[in-house]
């Protein structure tokens, strides 16, 4: 089922997914409700068009969008919920600077657009597999043995079941969850691999982490958005 509003976006089912951390050897499950989520990640055309500036270092209508950092997508998420009416996700404070400021607050009730959780983008990812890969790699993905080293056309490879594309390969995906906040501070978490990424890390449960000012070219995001009810 899709839901209104732009880009496309189709609504995940609930259910249960286990993450896991290699550095820590440390699992933990997680009860997922439905939502919403884009069927590419966010690509440049739409960014241009909502914040007026393509920062990507790439150049591409239909490709996706990098070079973007954490607060930069917290930042389009709420711009595009305003231009479609919706009720911004964040609370994001005055401070415009790339330093370290209070996180913005998520207000969890609000229809607009956001980022997903590492849990609910795991689960999308998998779309009811167990196997590290919803498919055989060169089919759904572009990784560094087959991108040519560079970034390609959002929607290009073979969606997983759920009508997904790119959830893993192309550009890794920033989630809104801090990383492990004793150890790194505010890092946030990164999904998926990306175009310059050896097979490795184009799997399910690998996972990633940046500062969420930081900028780099095969980084992009994924909108999600809280179902009514």
């Amino acid at each position: 089922m899709r839901t209104q509003g732009d880009p496309t976006m189709i609504e995940v089912p609930a259910g249960r997914v286990t993450l896991s951390d290699r550095r820590t050897e440390r699992s933990w499950t997680v009860d997922v409700g439905p939502f919403a989520l884009g069927t590419v990640p966010v690509t440049q055309g739409l960014y241009e068009q909502v914040m007026g500036d393509r920062p990507s270092t790439a150049h591409g209508d239909r490709l996706p969008v990098e070079g973007v950092s954490w607060d930069d997508a917290i930042r389009f998420c709420d711009a595009l919920s305003v231009r479609e009416g919706l009720r911004p996700a964040y609370r994001v404070p005055a401070d415009d600077t790339d330093t370290d400021v209070e996180a913005p607050d998520w207000d969890r009730t609000a229809d607009g657009y956001r980022l997903p959780t590492e849990a609910e983008w795991e689960h999308a990812c998998r779309a009811g597999t167990t196997e590290a890969r919803y498919g055989p790699l060169d089919e759904i993905a572009w990784h560094r043995g087959n991108s040519g080293e560079r970034l390609h056309e959002a929607g290009g490879r073979r969606p997983n079941d759920w009508g997904l594309h790119d959830m893993l390969g192309n550009v890794w995906e920033w989630c809104w969850d801090v990383y492990d906040p004793e150890v790194y501070g505010s890092y946030r978490v990164l999904r998926g691999g990306g175009w310059f990424d050896d097979h490795w890390s184009c799997r399910a449960s690998v996972r990633r982490r940046s500062h969420p000012t930081l900028r780099i070219d095969d980084v992009g995001f994924r909108l999600a958005r809280t179902l009514p009810g």
